[in-house]
């Protein structure tokens, strides 16, 4: 690793993530809300730091709010973003990083219960993700064994499988 990826995993206290990278958490709101969809109370709005050095990705997981990604630096991240409709799986692809008009943006988002993964395409990236209703690790899920049908959709992807 370069020594900005351990300089930034030191002073920002970032511990492994079970998905690739690093990561802290930054915020936990103290408000409470009721999710509509499961009836489970959680934190309004949770935020994390994330960083990803090269070699590493976060694999296709499944949140189950919305999720919001910033960028701080380093180099641009290539963000997946698969939906399973009644037509197929489709898979945006969002680079994010410094903006750039038409091709890089600083900010995007995740809708809940979409899959998603990133990789670096550089020597590193630093980014935050917001999400709310706030972010519990029971919500989070991999990529099953069992889920054939998104797999071979995916099967491009296969380092983020």
């Amino acid at each position: 690793m370069s020594s900005r990826v351990d300089q930034l995993i030191t002073e920002l206290g970032l511990e492994s993530h079970p998905e690739g990278g690093f990561f802290r958490e930054q915020c936990r709101t103290r408000r409470r809300v009721r999710d509509l969809d499961t009836g489970r109370e959680r934190a309004a709005c949770t935020s994390i730091y994330y960083l990803l050095p090269r070699g590493a990705v976060s694999r296709f997981h499944r949140v189950e709010s919305d999720e919001l990604w910033h960028f701080y630096e380093g180099d641009p991240l290539e963000l997946l973003v698969a939906t399973d409709g009644g037509d197929g799986v489709h898979v945006e692809r969002k680079l994010l990083g410094q903006y750039e008009s038409g091709t890089v943006s600083p900010f995007a988002e995740v809708p809940h219960g979409c899959r998603q993964a990133a990789r670096p395409t550089g020597e590193y990236a630093l980014v935050g993700c917001t999400v709310a209703p706030g972010f519990e690790f029971e919500d989070f899920s991999l990529l099953g064994t069992d889920e054939e049908r998104l797999r071979a959709a995916l099967k491009e992807f296969g380092d983020l499988l």
